[in-house]
């Protein structure tokens, strides 16, 4: 859920959802159209048919328990490095590498001197990155956490708080004065007007009356929403039926 989705965004539609389905097997039993309600509007909903399908290969595969090995995690649906790392750290109290969004820019700001770390990681910074992390099991999961947090509360992209930093005298951006970013401009997502937009409106109708004709979604441009329509018939997020789609 925490992928591309802020934590606090998370949170409500998490606790549901443990309160609903507390154990893997439970979500894999679960209808399809009833994961994708529950997902409500965290947004990239294939990942909620992707969660199934991980619950699904724990259940078949693992005998219902999460594996807590790095391979047998980056090997069930949807999971990928940063998932399976954050799984490790904060599900099993192990010594792994979570380097998300506010990490990175954490470490470029104290190691690096920048403002904000390059688009995408490479293998020099998660060389560097590892540098960082305890050898300790229990000491390198609470690294994680706290570094994660210093990054989403302190050390934000827009605004941070020098003075509230419990390593400010380390920072060599704060050091050095805090110079501006002067690297490839920072692209902004677009939104409105999008296909996101516009597949989110249809999942959204979807979500409220289970089927819909696509004639009853408000949306500007009807060669847009056939379109994405399409799409998430594709993505196995939609149904076809004779009168519009269904969820799954």
């Amino acid at each position: 859920m925490c992928q591309q989705t802020p934590a606090a965004r998370v949170a409500p539609q998490w606790v549901e959802w443990m309160e609903r389905w507390p154990a893997p097997s439970d979500v894999a039993t679960a209808p399809t159209a009833d994961v994708l309600r529950a997902w409500d509007r965290l947004g990239y909903p294939r990942r909620a048919l992707r969660l199934q399908e991980a619950a699904r290969a724990v259940v078949e595969v693992h005998g219902g328990e999460v594996p807590c090995g790095e391979a047998d995690l980056m090997a069930l649906p949807g999971v990928g490095r940063y998932t399976a790392a954050a799984v490790r750290a904060f599900g099993f109290g192990l010594r792994s590498l979570v380097l998300d969004t506010n990490i990175r820019r954490v470490l470029a700001r104290i190691d690096g001197g920048v403002e904000f770390p390059v688009a995408h990681e490479t293998a020099a910074e998660r060389r560097r990155a590892w540098e960082f992390v305890p050898e300790d099991d229990g000491e390198a999961a609470l690294w994680s956490v706290s570094a994660m947090e210093l990054g989403a509360l302190v050390c934000t992209a827009k605004s941070p708080r020098c003075e509230e930093c419990p390593v400010a005298d380390a920072c060599a951006w704060l050091a050095a004065g805090r110079p501006a970013w002067d690297g490839p401009e920072r692209r902004v997502q677009a939104w409105e007007g999008t296909d996101r937009q516009c597949r989110g409106r249809i999942m959204a109708a979807l979500r409220g009356h289970g089927a819909v004709r696509l004639a009853d979604v408000a949306w500007p441009d009807g060669g847009q929403l056939e379109a994405c329509a399409a799409s998430l018939v594709a993505d196995g997020l939609a149904v076809r039926t004779d009168v519009g789609l269904t969820l799954p």
